[in-house]
């Protein structure tokens, strides 16, 4: 019984030393290991955007008002949507520039299919003048079934796009960048001579009901007190709500349980490794570029059905809001990467900045600057999380 003892103590004291060792890496002062243990936290974002929110609320009070608060949930919801799949691809270690011009394409496209009505003046110089569109409306004007045959057409032909572009990246070798840039700027063209420049409106009431629909109203409208303005009582309950959670929560699934998330995390690291490791990279790369455009297409919908009219311009000056709410929210722009929680997290952050600037009635070109000030430091501070928790995982 002693030898056990004597050899079991030695094990133990080296143990006790290189725990002291670990522990003299870590701030010794309280509040300098509360703000190590924020600043390597998960939720350090959300903690951000908390309290950004509360110090800004005492200098813009509007910003707390109820109206205000459901107004910037709406804009929460189509911007997720978009950055979910960008997250997706810049776990890859690519990224898609394209996604802004699938939203406008997309928004046009559905919008022609299921207007109701367009003005003659305005569009006869469209290419689909005479053919596609007259003054009675798109292809499927007083169809019952144009919202369903019109949304699906929007989703298959954002997810088509993406898969081009995976396609285009995987089968020729291209860069990321150039493929989904040339994309950007093809369909873009494409959407603005489509509606010779114009937006489409007279879209169908149920379509606009997914950008503005409130789902409690809708099953229990009749049993609703008429005095409560639901708007303010329950801001969550809306159809783009439901789409963009629905939608998240998907993608987050794919990622933290599935195989396929595994190998998206495996490729981003590093891509030959994974290869080597019997990881189909080109089928992954498309499906997520697929994906990328599928989000897109979502948000198109959103937006369009919030705006009633299909725009060819919709995600003009949108980029950078999308790349930057994943970047905040932890995404790497190296790749190997990213949560949907954090997204979800820059996603907010970024509303509540856009919002606060706006307050502060600065011109566009200053909010710009902002933006891309944030974005880069968000940036620099992802690599230093990252750096801390290296070493702390080393220690």
């Amino acid at each position: 019984m002693s030898t056990i003892d004597e050899r079991v103590e030695p094990a133990a004291g080296l143990m006790t030393a290189a725990t002291r060792g670990a522990r003299s890496r870590q701030p010794s002062a309280p509040w300098m290991a509360f703000l190590w243990r924020l600043l390597l936290s998960d939720y350090f974002v959300l903690y951000l955007t908390i309290i950004f929110f509360v110090v800004a609320s005492f200098f813009f009070p509007t910003l707390s008002a109820p109206g205000n608060i459901s107004n910037q949930l709406s804009n929460i919801w189509p911007l997720l949507a978009v950055a979910v799949g960008q997250t997706f691809v810049l776990i890859l270690g690519g990224i898609d520039l394209s996604v802004t011009s699938i939203m406008a394409v997309t928004s046009v496209g559905g919008a022609l299919l299921m207007t109701q009505v367009l003005d003659g003046p305005t569009f006869d110089k469209s290419p689909l003048w005479g053919t596609l569109i007259n003054e009675n409306g798109g292809l499927l004007s007083g169809n019952p079934q144009a919202v369903l045959i019109a949304v699906a057409f929007m989703l298959l032909l954002g997810t088509l796009i993406g898969l081009w572009n995976g396609f285009a990246i995987t089968r020729f070798k291209m860069a990321p960048f150039m493929v989904t840039l040339v994309s950007m700027i093809v369909f873009s063209a494409l959407a603005l001579w489509l509606t010779a420049s114009r937006n489409v409106s007279g879209l169908p009431a149920d379509f606009v009901l997914l950008g503005k629909g409130d789902i409690v109203s809708v099953f229990l409208g009749p049993k609703l007190n008429p005095d409560i303005a639901r708007r303010d009582v329950l801001p969550f309950i809306t159809y783009p709500f439901a789409i963009a959670v629905t939608l998240a929560v998907v993608a987050h699934y794919i990622l933290g349980r599935t195989v396929f998330g595994r190998h998206m995390y495996s490729i981003g690291t590093n891509r030959r490794a994974s290869e080597i490791s019997g990881v189909p990279s080109q089928r992954v790369i498309m499906l997520v570029y697929a994906f990328s455009g599928f989000c897109a297409a979502v948000s198109a919908i959103l937006y369009s059905a919030r705006l009633e009219i299909g725009r060819p311009s919709l995600g003009d000056g949108l980029l950078m809001d999308i790349i930057g709410a994943a970047v905040i929210g932890g995404t790497s722009l190296f790749g190997g990467k990213g949560t949907i929680k954090g997204t979800f997290f820059g996603v907010a952050f970024f509303i509540l900045l856009l919002n606060i600037l706006n307050a502060m009635r600065l011109s566009p070109f200053v909010i710009d600057a902002v933006k891309g000030v944030v974005i880069l430091t968000a940036a620099l501070l992802d690599i230093t999380r990252t750096r801390l928790a290296n070493r702390e995982q080393r220690a």
